[in-house]
C-alpha cells in the first residue's frame, strides 16, 4: 500500500504539535506540508523543539494540492473561514481538530469522528469533525448507558482539565505561576462541548431529555482530563461492568478497568480509562483521557487509519508517562 499524503494546516500550536510528533514516526504517512501562518518559513524543529533531529520539514506559507487528506488544527471558528477561502479538492479528505463542524446544523457533509460510536461512518466518509476533548471523554463514560436507554436520570459531572486544553495563546489563566498549586471553574452550566454530548446521546438514546450538569475545571497539571460523573440507576454493578465491558470489547483504546484510575495512566497516550462505582442507586462513573491525544490529535490520527483501512491502532501505541 502506498503511503497516505497528508498536509497539516496550523501546525505550530499544541494539537498540531502533537500531530506532528505521531505521523512522523507513523508507517503510512508521508508528511507533504506543514502550514502555519505565524511560523512560516522557519523550521519545524525551530518551533517544537522536542522534533530536532527527527525532521527537516520547514513550515509553509502556501498549500499543495498533491495530498490525500488534510488535517486542520486551526482555533474555533477558523476552520470554516479557512476553506472558505481556501477551496479543497474534492479528493482531499479533511479531518478538522476545530469544533465549527461537529454539530450537524453546521457540519452536514462532516462525520463526527468518535470511533466508539461511528467507527463504520468514519470508514466510509470524506469529512470528519474531530470530537471536542471534554466531550470524548464524557462520551465515553456515558455511552453504554445510552445505548440501552438506561439514561433515565439527571446527569451531574465535575471535569478537570490541563493548561494545554486552553490552546497555546496566552491568557492570564494559563501561565504556570497561575496555575501551580492552584484550581478554579470556568463556564459552569455553559461548556461547548455540551451541545455535542447532548447530539450523540440523543443519537443513540432516542428522545434523551435529561438534564446535564457540567462543571469544567482548571487544573494544576499540563495535559489530561478526568472526569467524575453522578447518575442514578436501577442497575446492578455486575450489570453495569458487563454492559461497559460488551460495549468497548472491540474498541481498542477505550477500556474498563477493575480497580480505580488515575491520570497518569492515560498521559501520553491515546487510551480512555473508565471505571465505576456503585452505592445504592447512585452511579459513579471516572473517565480518563490525554486532552491532546484521545481528546485531539491521537483520536484524529485513529479516525485517519479508519479512513484508509490502516490499522485502528498504526502509530499510536504510545507510552503512558507513569511517573
Amino acid at each position: 500500500m502506498n503511503k497516505i499524503q497528508v498536509g497539516i494546516v496550523g501546525g505550530a500550536g499544541f494539537t498540531g504539535g502533537e500531530l506532528l510528533r505521531i505521523l512522523i514516526f507513523h508507517p503510512m504517512v508521508n508528511l507533504v506540508f506543514v502550514h502555519s501562518r505565524s511560523q512560516a518559513n522557519k523550521a519545524v524543529s525551530e518551533v517544537h523543539t522536542d522534533l530536532f533531529g527527527d525532521t527537516h520539514l520547514r513550515f509553509s506559507e502556501g498549500l499543495s494540492d498533491q495530498i490525500d487528506l488534510l488535517f486542520l488544527c486551526l482555533g474555533h471558528g477558523e476552520s470554516q473561514v479557512f476553506l472558505e477561502a481556501n477551496p479543497i479538492g474534492a479528493q482531499v479528505k479533511i479531518i478538522d481538530l476545530s469544533q465549527d463542524f461537529r454539530l450537524k446544523a453546521s457540519g452536514e457533509d462532516f462525520v463526527y469522528g468518535l470511533p466508539e460510536l461511528y467507527r463504520k461512518e468514519i470508514q466510509g466518509a470524506q469529512h470528519i469533525a474531530n470530537p471536542g476533548c471534554f466531550a470524548t471523554a464524557i462520551q465515553l463514560a456515558l455511552l453504554p448507558l445510552a445505548q440501552q436507554e438506561s439514561l433515565k436520570n439527571p446527569i451531574h459531572i465535575s471535569a478537570t482539565t490541563g493548561s494545554t486544553g486552553a490552546g497555546q495563546r496566552w491568557s492570564a489563566t494559563t501561565q504556570h505561576s497561575w496555575r501551580a498549586n492552584n484550581l478554579s471553574v470556568y463556564k459552569a452550566l455553559e461548556h461547548q462541548h455540551l451541545a455535542e454530548i447532548q447530539q450523540s446521546l440523543r443519537a443513540v438514546q432516542a428522545g434523551f431529555d435529561q438534564e446535564i450538569s457540567f462543571i469544567p475545571q482548571r487544573g494544576s497539571f499540563a495535559r489530561g482530563i478526568f472526569v467524575v460523573l453522578n447518575t442514578k440507576t436501577e442497575l446492578s454493578e455486575k450489570e453495569l461492568r458487563k454492559r461497559y465491558a460488551d460495549y468497548y470489547k472491540t474498541h481498542p483504546f477505550t477500556h474498563l478497568s477493575p480497580t480505580a484510575i488515575d491520570l497518569k495512566q492515560v498521559v501520553n497516550t491515546n487510551k480512555a480509562l473508565i471505571y465505576l462505582e456503585k452505592k445504592g442507586d447512585d452511579l459513579v462513573v471516572i473517565a480518563a483521557i490525554d486532552n491532546l491525544l484521545k481528546g485531539a490529535s491521537g483520536q484524529a490520527v485513529q479516525n485517519m487509519n479508519l479512513l484508509f483501512g490502516l490499522d485502528e491502532t498504526a502509530g499510536l501505541r504510545l507510552k503512558p508517562l507513569a511517573f
